[in-house]
């Protein structure tokens, strides 16, 4: 069984595109889904900042494949589409221009068999590159960390296509470099289509080398010179059909030592056995043999890789979702456009949970009427008011059950009415493993304000703590709904 798969799970906006994966086949052709692609823009520094909320680390994400000193963190912009912000080190691309140059052309590409380039960020020392949000991950984690299944043949099938296709179309558009494709540079959008990164196609800063360290797999001909060629992109494409056939990471030397000995078949992965027919498997062997000869020359180049590998498409009707195993459509949806709350609430991260309500503070219960005499204020509100304080004072402290107490102190006054106060005690009662209590409070807060989006986000905690899962996911939804709504007004 592999590791876990990332707790990261959000979606870029959607494509409304049914793949055909013999479609496309002709990169010349007018992209079908081009026109509905955002098209270049240039980012300010405070935009970037905003979508990711300062660059936190809650959002650093792995999905893109990058390592440090780069970092990709994903991000919300204003109009609500997610992307992918790619931060460089403070030492590559010394010269802007240059990095202004590339990401433009870089960014005029525009295909669905890409995870696009819309955007960069070029401010001082800052360099940025922006692209579309993947929400489903790396072949990576589907090929050699998956939990339920392994991947179907015919989903690596189209994954060999697809990425064939990706190089197709950009050597076409004179784009026919790309630095260190692996397994963590194919990534998976909203339908489960396989898209390869567009950050691999920037050419290289002082920020590394064009490949991995793991000479193992490195082409011959950089090794020997240190210069990347269109054909050592073909080479990289073999490794990549060696992950596809055997589900491991397998060095191309030992690779095409058991191809010469006709032990191709000990390539396979285990888990596929009864799931293939041999004489694709074979052909797939062949082709990535051809792709990783020592010679440059004797390699086929990305339109012949395509050509070779559209017969072998037999499910071609299949969503690429089904084929992933993956959940599509609303639910999807929903949960990956959560709030940090929502996204902490859903998988009942409570210390996560409290330093959000501990960030926002009391702004939620502006608007809140709480109708006092003048009497009453004189004779009782100071009173109300020295628990809250101690209350809150708990709360920061982290002393739970103080807090509750004095918490309960300030509801029982019954002088003022706070849905953050109901908020905060739900908290504090999920901390105490009170869940019963803990929803009785998210439901009273949102009595006091049936809109308020935090109290369906910590409903679904404290159900989900009960072990009411379903329901937990239907609240997470309302709570969602709620804020793109506040959003849009």
């Amino acid at each position: 069984m592999g590791a876990r798969c990332s707790k990261f799970s959000l979606c870029f906006w959607p494509s409304n595109t049914k793949s055909n994966p013999n479609d496309s086949s002709d990169p010349e052709n007018k992209n079908k889904n081009e026109d509905s692609l955002p098209g270049f823009n240039e980012f300010s520094l405070d935009q970037l900042k905003a979508a990711t909320s300062g660059f936190s680390s809650e959002n650093v994400v792995s999905e893109h494949g990058e390592k440090a000193p780069n970092v990709v963190y994903k991000g919300k912009l204003e109009d609500g589409r997610w992307i992918a912000v790619k931060r460089f080190n403070r030492l590559a691309w010394p010269d802007s221009r240059q990095f202004l140059e590339e990401a433009r052309a870089v960014g005029q590409l525009r295909n669905e068999r890409l995870a696009n380039l819309i955007g960069c960020c070029c401010e001082g020392d800052n360099r940025l590159l922006v692209a579309e949000f993947m929400p489903n991950e790396t072949l990576s984690k589907h090929l050699f960390h998956w939990e339920a299944q392994p991947m179907k043949w015919a989903m690596r099938l189209r994954v060999a296509l697809y990425l064939a296709q990706a190089l197709d179309y950009c050597s076409s558009k004179g784009q026919a470099l790309y630095h260190d494709l692996n397994a963590y540079r194919v990534l998976f959008d909203q339908d489960g289509n396989p898209r390869l990164s567009c950050f691999g196609l920037m050419k290289n800063s002082k920020d590394g080398k064009s490949y991995s360290t793991n000479l193992a797999f490195t082409p011959p001909e950089y090794l020997r010179t240190g210069r990347v060629i269109p054909e050592s992109l073909v080479y990289s494409f073999g490794t990549v059909l060696l992950d596809l056939l055997s589900g491991k990471h397998i060095p191309p030397s030992h690779a095409l030592d058991l191809i010469r000995g006709k032990n191709f078949l000990m390539l396979m992965d285990s888990c596929l056995e009864g799931h293939f027919s041999n004489d694709d498997g074979t052909e797939l062997v062949k082709l990535a043999s051809r792709c990783l000869q020592y010679e440059p020359r004797e390699r086929p180049n990305a339109k012949s890789l395509v050509t070779a590998l559209i017969p072998l498409q037999k499910e071609t009707e299949v969503p690429s979702y089904v084929l992933l195993g993956i959940p599509h459509g609303n639910t999807l949806l929903n949960q990956t456009s959560l709030s940090p709350l929502g996204e902490a609430c859903s998988r009942l991260d409570l210390t996560a949970i409290h330093e959000i309500l501990e960030k926002l503070g009391y702004k939620d219960d502006e608007g809140v009427t709480n109708d006092l005499s003048f009497q009453m204020w004189t004779n009782q509100i100071q009173e109300t008011l020295n628990s809250k304080k101690h209350a809150d004072a708990a709360f920061r402290a982290k002393d739970f059950a103080a807090a509750i107490d004095s918490y309960t102190e300030f509801i029982d006054g019954g002088t003022m009415i706070s849905p953050t106060v109901f908020a905060r005690r739900c908290l504090c009662y999920l901390m105490n493993d009170m869940a019963q209590e803990a929803l009785g409070d998210a439901m009273q807060a949102l009595v006091i304000n049936p809109e308020w989006s935090t109290g369906f986000y910590l409903q679904a905690a404290a159900l989900k703590s009960l072990g009411m899962d379903n329901d937990a996911q239907e609240t997470l939804k309302d709570g969602s709904s709620l804020e793109a709504k506040r959003e849009k007004n």
